[in-house]
């Protein structure tokens, strides 16, 4: 990873642009850009967003994003390649624990909060209307009563 650092900063310097230029024109953290020119994949939580990244920096500094892509893939392999089944294992037993077995108890926090706005807001709803009907029919009573004097009586 440092050998595709290496190469992005070389270009990135050719150019003439600053770590900061660049990080304002790709709309990302300067940091980030200083962790991709010395390698430091550990710095990123995501590999995804780290290739991304990379690409869209090679493609910025006018360099063959495919072939730096190809590089990350392979050292990627590389990298992947040298981690133990066991520790694969372990990893993906601590993950499973974690899980809730059966689909239909998997809690979905995300729908739940947008049922209960939804909820919220028909309850909200009815209650305006109440309040307004509740208005417009007492106005309409206390119009009657001004105009006709209070009480209505029948007159033969």
């Amino acid at each position: 990873m440092k050998e595709i650092g290496e190469k992005l900063k070389e270009a990135r310097e050719n150019i003439g642009i600053s770590i900061e230029e660049a990080a304002e024109d790709l709309k990302i953290d300067a940091s980030q850009i200083i962790n991709i020119e010395n390698g430091e994949v550990e710095q990123f939580q995501d590999v995804f967003n780290l290739k991304y990244f990379i690409r869209d920096y090679a493609k910025y500094l006018g360099l063959n994003k495919e072939q730096i892509i190809d590089d990350f893939n392979e050292y990627l392999f590389d990298y992947t390649s040298k981690i133990s089944l066991d520790d694969i294992k372990r990893e993906k037993k601590i993950k499973n624990e974690d899980k809730i077995k059966s689909p239909y108890t998997i809690e979905r926090k995300s729908e739940k909060i947008y049922q209960n706005f939804i909820y919220i807001a028909i309850v909200v709803l009815l209650i305006t209307i109440c309040v307004l009907l509740y208005t417009i029919l007492n106005d309409n009573e206390t119009e009657d009563n001004l105009v006709y004097g209070g009480t209505y009586e029948l007159t033969k």
